[in-house]
């Protein structure tokens, strides 16, 4: 099922004496979610990733705009009627009921055409279980079950229906550090499996990059950036995107351009043809440094931390908007840490230039 989003807008309104006008928690979104794919509506708290998924699922009207599922306009649409199945981010199991009657309570609410035998809700119900594997789990209550556990019962239950769209809100925040990664496995491999359009919302990029098809970046309820999630983090298109992408995050330097020359301070560091003269902001994400003795960008050496297969070089510099400067080079190299400073070579296609106010993304080599 296509799902397609048109210049959508919700606000609600101001609270306080003091506060003007409304508040605007999506400003005015278009994007497309295509059929059978996993989209990752990724930003910080308070972006406007989670009201986007409420006027989906219908929990939350639009002020404005529409929504498409397929060729069918589902924005005045009551929630029952969109077919979609959600899994909130508590869960939202009742606690009363076992595994089992938590999975069947969507298919007992069926009327007419569509309700069920009680035998044909069982086995929709055991096939929505062995999906998630918690086929040993029916008889159980909620408080008997892990996290994880609960997470499975939470999806068997949006899935049992056979939803047009899976909606996922911030499903793994309540995981330990294990159990979210075996998690997003799972739900990634249930979608594949299925083939249900799903929308996944998280502020955890790692999260989204890796299970989702295409990703949609927002602040502030706008949306920055819609992507595969390696061609987000290769081609960004502001200085937020960079930011938000990446582990460990992108290293963040003021910098000027004279002469085609990109300066940090007064090292030479690399030639950015056509870009004009001035003070730029350069983002340099972690594996685009190369230790070389004869290097242009120097560094005051920190520390070497060992990771297995690659070394982090800790480092500052005057330079850098970041507290530290994080270079993530092969467990083969050899740092000498008796020197103070530590010199490198930068690889170009992991070099960004942003304008200094705007923080739009500033093209060279192209």
């Amino acid at each position: 099922m296509k799902v397609v989003l048109e210049n959508l807008t919700k606000e609600f309104p101001a609270r306080g004496k003091k506060a003007a006008g409304n508040v605007v928690a999506v400003d005015h979104v278009s994007f497309e979610i295509p059929d059978g794919s996993l989209t990752g509506l990724l930003g910080p708290s308070g972006c406007g990733k989670s009201t986007t998924l409420f006027m989906l699922c219908g929990l939350l009207a639009p002020t404005g705009g529409k929504i498409f599922f397929g060729e069918d306009d589902v924005t005045d649409l009551p929630a029952e009627n969109r077919g979609v199945g959600i899994v909130f981010q508590n869960y939202a199991l009742y606690p009363h009921l076992t595994v089992r009657q938590n999975i069947l309570f969507p298919l007992e609410n069926l009327k007419g055409k569509d309700k069920l035998s009680k035998a044909e809700m069982n086995r929709k119900a055991e096939e929505a279980a062995a999906l998630v594997q918690i086929e040993s789990l029916m008889d159980r209550k909620p408080s008997e079950l892990s996290g994880g556990q609960q997470q499975r019962v939470a999806i068997a239950r949006a899935m049992v229906k056979m939803p047009r769209v899976l909606l996922l809100d911030e499903p793994l925040s309540n995981l330990d550090a294990r159990l979210r990664l075996q998690t997003r496995e799972e739900i990634r491999r249930i979608q594949r499996e299925t083939g249900i359009t799903t929308v996944f919302v998280t502020h955890d990029q790692e999260e989204a990059m890796s299970i989702s098809d295409q990703i949609v970046v927002m602040k502030e309820g706008v949306v920055q950036q819609i992507g595969r999630p390696q061609d987000v983090y290769d081609d960004p298109v502001n200085l937020f995107v960079a930011k938000f992408l990446g582990t460990p995050p992108i290293n963040v330097f003021d910098g000027r351009v004279r002469g085609g020359i990109l300066y940090i301070g007064e090292d030479a560091v690399l030639n950015v043809n056509k870009v004009p003269d001035g003070n730029v902001t350069v983002g340099i994400r972690p594996e685009g440094f190369v230790l070389a003795d004869d290097g242009p960008l120097h560094l005051t050496l920190s520390r070497v931390e060992v990771l297995g297969r690659d070394i982090s070089v800790v480092s500052t510099s005057p330079h850098s908007r970041n507290e530290s400067v994080r270079s993530i080079i092969s467990a083969e190299a050899k740092v000498d840490t008796s020197k103070p400073t530590v010199a490198f070579k930068l690889k170009p296609a992991k070099v960004f230039l942003f304008h200094k106010e705007t923080e739009a993304r500033i093209r060279y080599g192209e």
